[in-house]
Parts: C-alpha cells; structure tokens; sequence
C-alpha cells in the first residue's frame, strides 16, 4: 500500500464524526418551551438525538424510582435531583442549578401591580400545581400562607397535576386566578410574586446513572452551561447562578 493512500485513509479515518447517540430526558413541566428550543439548538450543534417527556417533579421522579429510561432529569427542584444521587439513580458530581423560577399570579383583572388586592377579589375559583409534586405549587401555598390568606381562598382552590394543566385552567375559564410560572407567562399582565414570599426556586439538572456513558446525555448537560443555553433560559425568564 502506497504512503499516500495510506495517509488518505488515515485522514477520512479520523474525519469520521462521533457516532450519534439519543437521550431521554425527564423535564419539569414549567420548563417545557425552553427545553424544546434548547434540545433543537443542541440535535442541530451536536448530532445527537433528545426525546424530551414533561411531567411535575414528583412525578417524574416517581417514574425514575421505577426504572422509566430516563437519562437526564431536569427537576423543578433541587430536592428530587439530590435525592437521586443520594439513593443512586444518579451520578454523583453530576449535579447543577440550571434556572431559577420566579412565580407570577396571573388571570382576570390581573396586572404588575394589584396582586395582592386581586387575590382579595371576588373570584370563585384559583389554580395552583399540586404542592406534592410541583415546586411551584408549594411556592404557591407559601405565598398565600405568607400573606395570610390560606385559610380564607383554601376552599377555593383547584389543582394542576403540573404547572401545564394550571395554566389550561386559568385560559379555559376553570379558574379566574392562578398561580404559575413567570417563563408561561411572558408578554402578559401578571403579578409577580416578590421572592420573599416564598423559598427560591432552584430547577436541578442531574445526570442519571441510565445516561452514564452516554455522548447525548452528557453532551446536553454541558451545553445547558454553555453561555448559548443560558441566553435562551434567561430570555424566558429565569436567572442563572
């Protein structure tokens, strides 16, 4: 074999790209629009392929418990995630903030200023996530503990199984108020919720050990530092640490 023809192979050789993989990953449901732009961002960058599924934190990690192929969580917590690795669903190290969730009251008659007197109103119904398995549900129960008007709008209240299905409640009239997450709400008039009123809101990425040794999956939870993905989170509405 000739050096030149050798030296062809060679090149096409190590010209060959990374062999695609594909990812599933568990997403919290307020983060749904955003991990759709940045799961395409990332299969356009990278090659590989991610297959999202959206649910509310507690579910979510209830499917992991029992073996769902997920190997990625992005939590709406930080608990569930560190629970993970503490239980070894997950890979120890592999833990971040990727956002931080502000929560915003949103529906009839609300706007920037007047949240605390539309909770006040009269409405017969206000929709939250359920606080068991949604962050910002238990953000929620905060705030109207917070603002001492649990006991007076309990009986009220209707529950998302996720900040989805809460969202779907206020825009089909099921409930005139709720609560949800700012990022569902951008562009609208909304009261959000001043962060003393409640614990923060850190979301927890984590990788889980049925994505140990996967390109996807561990290439997609280095591109959600990557300063592209924190442009694309922060413009819907989060922080980043």
């Amino acid at each position: 074999m000739s050096r030149i023809l050798l030296s062809a192979m060679l090149l096409a050789a190590t010209a060959l790209p990374v062999m695609a993989e594909s990812v599933n990953v568990a997403v919290a449901a307020n983060f749904t629009a955003v991990a759709e732009e940045l799961a395409a961002k990332f299969e356009a960058e990278s090659g590989h392929e991610v297959e999202l599924s959206f649910g509310a934190t507690g579910q979510l990690y209830t499917q992991i418990t029992q073996a769902a192929p997920y190997g990625v969580f992005l939590a709406a917590d930080t608990e569930r995630p560190e629970k993970a690795i503490a239980e070894g669903l997950a890979v120890d190290g592999s833990f971040f903030v990727y956002a931080q969730g502000r929560l915003a009251l949103y529906g009839e008659g609300v706007d920037a200023d007047n949240g605390k007197a539309a909770l006040k109103g009269d409405f017969a119904k206000i929709a939250i996530a359920d606080p068991e398995a949604a962050p910002y549900g238990q953000a929620a129960v905060e705030t109207l503990e917070a603002l001492g008007l649990w006991e007076t709008l309990e009986p009220k209240l209707v529950q998302g199984e996720s900040i989805s299905q809460t969202l779907q409640f206020i825009e089909s009239g099921n409930a005139e108020l709720g609560f949800v997450a700012a990022s569902q709400v951008l562009g609208k008039d909304v009261w959000i919720v001043p962060a003393e009123l409640h614990q923060p809101i850190e979301q927890g990425a984590v990788l889980l050990k049925a994505g140990e040794g996967n390109a996807a999956a561990e290439g997609l939870l280095q591109f959600l530092r990557s300063d592209a993905a924190v442009a694309v989170i922060e413009g819907a509405g989060y922080s980043v640490p």
